[in-house]
């Protein structure tokens, strides 16, 4: 037992205790590290730790299957969860075929995010300081800021759909406001730009005041989610006379059916390849596995499954109505004939895509930012810093050029395969789960995640090839068929790669991070 008192953060968000004294943040980072290196019995180092890149103390922490149920609860439902699945029925897949590839995704990802979140329960880490175990303390900025640079293009982007929603439901209060919207101003007209702007400093405030809020947010968010879309789908039934399009609209049948289904689970497991990269930055403030296992379960399999019939149910009954596909619910919200309903749907549409936004787009390059700048950076700032970007990318013009999305975007998706793939087998199969935590924030060359100045070579030599076969999976033409699949090439190659290269015979240590670890705020 530790005989130093921990690192930690009261409930009061102006002060923060350290080991035998009450200091306040603004004493800077150099005196917290100080006060942690006689904690910890070794060099903390500042560009290494900060308030935010702290383990968090067990005791204390928030984070209960509640909270992780409403994460799932929100993002599942996102608009372009339901503009994938929706596609899948365009592609010829009918009602339980599109159960069947979502839930063969959903049992994929149940194992996959509950193996990353127990990660960050056990260590209290944000993801950009789990990838040092794998890449080294220097290396993991490779590993997170790749995961950032895709959540604040689509942090952008999201925002600016969202927007689209805002405009619709302005006009069709006031529509008088119409005729802002007709002009044009580097890609946005004028109702446009207040629309984004206004929703832009709404996600920024919400974060300006932690993960506590944001799980506050997902938290109001995720019931009203549920009704909605369960309504929208009831309506839609209504509308339809009871009667759905059951069956696929292109027959398939045998062997294109099932590669169909499949590759429609593998790419919705895909979609969620950023996530299982950084779950660890929620669950580190679980209260314990078996909130993670029980959240996983009701916000992952049961909740999929719910969102599949709703999509069947939309999308069939939709086809039903006009013989017509629809892309995604805002369709069908903008057809609503009553102003009010479609008001309170549009509402209901932005509380989500905000949920998203926040989840899954806000948190990871907000984390990568505190990470490449401790010094300079804490959680706020490095918001705010993340959402300026996202706003000056213009993210409307990268949305409406697919070079971009496919190329770029898709390019920097196909490395999340890879990643995640290092970070699991290094974790899992070679350290089962040992981690000396305190080394994590040391920079002094005898330190556990040094390796060769700060990186580590053979995490680089299984990413690379990993990253090539997945890159060229999904972009050469000849392999489109398996492109789907893109994303398991890519983690599977990586994570055999790293353990063949792997140093096996590496001792390794289980060390607390209690000893410098802060009280969760999260």
């Amino acid at each position: 037992m530790q005989s130093t008192p921990p690192v930690g953060v009261t409930t009061a968000p102006e002060q923060t205790v350290l080991p035998g004294s009450s200091v306040h943040p603004s004493v800077g980072n150099e005196t917290l590290c100080d006060v942690a290196s006689v904690a910890a019995g070794r060099d903390i180092s500042p560009s290494l730790y900060n308030l935010d890149l702290a383990p968090t103390k067990k005791e204390g922490r928030r984070w209960t299957s509640y909270s992780i149920f409403t994460l799932w609860a929100n993002d599942v439902h996102s608009l372009g969860n339901y503009a994938f699945a929706i596609g899948l029925f365009s592609l010829g897949l009918g009602g339980w075929q599109i159960l069947v590839a979502l839930g063969i995704g959903a049992v994929l990802l149940f194992t996959l995010l509950t193996f990353s979140g127990f990660m960050g329960q056990k260590t209290g880490v944000p993801f950009p300081v789990m990838s040092r175990i794998s890449f080294g303390i220097r290396g993991a900025q490779l590993a997170s800021l790749v995961r950032g640079a895709v959540a604040i293009a689509w942090f952008g982007i999201q925002t600016y759909l969202a927007s689209v929603v805002l405009r619709v439901m302005l006009v069709a209060m006031f529509p008088g406001l119409k005729d802002m919207d007709a002009n044009s101003i580097l890609g946005l007209s004028t109702l446009g730009w207040i629309a984004f702007v206004s929703l832009w400093i709404v996600q920024l405030v919400i974060v300006s005041f932690g993960m506590e809020m944001i799980r506050k947010y997902e938290a109001f968010a995720g019931p009203i989610i549920l009704a909605t879309m369960l309504a929208i789908a009831i309506w839609v039934f209504v509308e339809a006379g009871g009667a759905i399009q059951w069956s696929g609209i292109k027959g398939l049948e045998g062997g294109e059916m099932w590669r169909t289904i499949f590759a429609g689970g593998a790419l919705w497991v895909s979609i969620y390849g950023t996530f299982v990269l950084n779950f660890c930055d929620f669950t580190r403030s679980s209260v314990s596995k078996k909130s993670i296992v029980r959240g996983n379960f009701w916000g992952i399999p049961i909740n999929m499954l719910l969102f599949g019939a709703i999509v069947v149910i939309m999308a069939g009954g939709q086809y039903k109505i006009n013989g017509k596909i629809i892309e995604s619910p805002s369709d069908i919200v903008q057809s609503i004939p009553n102003t009010l309903f479609l008001v309170l749907a549009c509402l209901a549409l932005l509380i989500l895509t905000i949920a998203v936004n926040l989840m899954a787009n806000f948190v990871a390059p907000v984390y990568a930012l505190t990470n490449l700048f401790p010094k300079h950076l804490n959680f706020r700032k490095a918001a705010w810093v993340s959402g300026t970007i996202g706003l000056v990318i213009l993210p409307w013009n990268l949305y409406n050029n697919p070079l971009v999305i496919v190329y770029f975007l898709g390019g920097l998706g196909a490395l999340l395969g890879p990643l995640f793939g290092v970070v699991m087998a290094d974790y899992w199969l070679l350290r089962r789960g040992k981690v000396n935590i305190l080394d994590l924030y040391t920079d002094h060359p005898s330190g556990t995640y040094f390796y060769k100045r700060g990186v580590n070579p053979r995490a680089i030599a299984a990413m690379v090839p990993a990253a090539v076969v997945a890159v060229l999976i999904a972009f050469v033409p000849a392999l489109e068929a398996v492109a789907p699949f893109a994303w398991f090439f890519g983690a599977g190659i990586g994570a055999l790669c790293y353990y063949v290269f792997a140093d096996k015979k590496q001792q390794h240590t289980d060390v607390s991070g209690e000893p410098i670890a802060v009280v969760s705020n999260h």
